[in-house]
């Protein structure tokens, strides 16, 4: 026999509970994919846009240590280029001197043979003296336009320090007795850096190397002593002033010459060769023009004797 079927009103509708149960399960996973996706895009705690903020201050730090570098270099070409103009109007006006000097009379120039030799002798310093400044200044002019044209690109506020280039002996170490001076060489020039208290700069050009009173002072100095050794820090663009200087120093003054390649544009600190750097005396200062001496008196003219009638 047929079991007699519920009536409607005793049947339980779970469609209510199903929906909930349903919304529940989808809010869970809208959760989790949430979750997922916030943990996928931070890295080591930092969203992209954090990651490229840090680049971003990363390159314009490098860029301001960049600029402050071609600063210090542009304001050193300005004072060497100032020191230039001066010394070349000083020593134009003793060439003019000199020059008046020998074009004196016939017979003040044999009576003063000797002076006129010395004079003209003197002379020819000068001018050979004069072009080579006159060409290192041209070289100076174009280095200043083209520091001015690189910082006018980086337009970055110079608020940073420029961290300096810590030079290091190297593995091998060297002889405590070593006296050690350094020469640095850049872009078309050479720089002893203090070997007589003061840093002196000048044109790494042939002419100017092989005329420059100064740095030839320096080379006879340092070939007195076997024991001495020319370090040249050699920057990025410095191959061909190291060359010129170190060949000078080598073939003519038979000088130990070492290099060392030096990165980025810092300013060089020294102070673990400390106790190796040597010093020297200053080069002598340029001597002063010889005056001429007085002219002898001229006699006066005798009148011939008249003649009897």
């Amino acid at each position: 026999m047929a079991k007699r079927r519920h009536a409607a009103k005793d049947e339980i509708l779970l469609v209510p509970f199903l929906d909930i149960l349903c919304s529940l399960i989808g809010v869970l996973i809208l959760i989790i994919v949430v979750l997922c996706v916030s943990q996928t895009q931070q890295t080591e705690g930092r969203t992209p846009e954090d990651v490229q903020m840090s680049q971003d201050a990363k390159r314009m730090r490098q860029e301001i240590v960049e600029r402050k570098a071609q600063d210090v270099i542009l304001k050193e070409k300005l004072a060497s280029l100032e020191a230039l103009q001066k010394q070349i109007e000083e020593k134009e006006q003793r060439f003019i001197k000199l020059r008046k000097l020998i074009n004196t009379s016939k017979d003040l120039q044999e009576a003063n043979l000797k002076i006129s030799q010395k004079m003209q002798k003197e002379l020819d310093d000068l001018m050979l003296e004069i072009e080579g400044m006159k060409q290192q200044q041209a070289e100076s002019k174009k280095e200043i336009a083209t520091l001015m044209a690189e910082l006018k690109k980086r337009d970055v506020p110079p608020d940073k320090k420029i961290p300096p280039v810590i030079v290091q002996p190297s593995g091998a170490g060297m002889p405590a007795d070593t006296k050690v001076y350094f020469v640095e060489a850049g872009t078309g020039a050479l720089k002893i850096l203090g070997a007589w208290g003061e840093d002196y700069r000048l044109s790494a050009t042939a002419s100017v190397v092989v005329a420059d009173a100064a740095y030839n002072h320096f080379l006879t100095e340092l070939a007195k002593d076997p024991k001495s050794l020319i370090l040249f820090l050699i920057r990025d663009d410095g191959q061909g002033a190291f060359n010129n200087g170190a060949g000078r120093a080598e073939n003519d003054y038979k000088v130990r010459v070492g290099k060392l390649p030096i990165p980025g544009r810092g300013v060089l600190d020294l102070n673990l060769f400390a106790k190796f750097r040597g010093k020297i005396p200053p080069p002598p200062a340029a001597p002063p023009a010889t005056p001429a001496p007085p002219a002898p008196p001229v006699p006066p003219a005798k009148t011939p004797p008249k003649k009897a009638a």
